[in-house]
């Protein structure tokens, strides 16, 4: 028999969220920690997440290793919509593709920003249609401003009162 599945914040999240605050959490999280992640909230519409080059998200060849530099930027774009748009709305990544510009060295950068009229877009549209897709990039970039890599997210947002999703195989 399929599970129903509910979106929700998951339970250890909301833990460090509500005890540490959104960007203390992230210093608790195993693959930040182990990648020297820092994560920033400048408002409720921007987040920055920052890596300084260490032993632990090195490379073979002695640049950032890029799962570190994905793993910077994976969550934000999503947290930011989930935020936002409230528990009406479902949040789901969909795909993602990253692009390697030139090598990482030092402490790398990432800003992801959703503008106020971008949600309103969302919600007016969601009211609509009930459920899209919405493609966002991010750029990484060194201590001299230039792009050493290229993110790009397609989440699936759909507008539902209650969320239950049955997953196919019923885990």
């Amino acid at each position: 028999m399929p599970r129903k599945i509910e979106q929700e914040v998951f339970p250890r999240w909301k833990k460090l969220s509500s005890e540490l605050g959104f960007d203390k959490a992230f210093d608790e999280f195993a693959p930040y920690v182990g990648a020297n992640v820092r994560v920033r909230s400048i408002d409720q519409y921007t987040v920055e997440s920052s890596m300084a080059l260490v032993e632990t998200n090195t490379n073979y060849v002695g640049t950032h290793f890029g799962g570190s530099l994905y793993s910077m930027c994976d969550p934000f774009f999503m947290f930011l919509l989930m935020h936002n748009l409230g528990e009406d709305y479902i949040v789901w990544d969909k795909a993602a593709a990253i692009e390697f510009i030139k090598p990482g060295t030092g402490t790398v950068t990432a800003h992801f920003h959703i503008p106020a009229s971008e949600i309103a877009a969302l919600k007016a549209e969601l009211a609509r249609v009930r459920k899209l897709d919405r493609i966002y990039t991010c750029e990484v970039k060194d201590e001299q401003g230039a792009v050493v890599a290229r993110m790009q997210k397609t989440l699936y947002v759909r507008l539902m009162k209650k969320i239950a999703i049955t997953h196919p195989t019923g885990v």
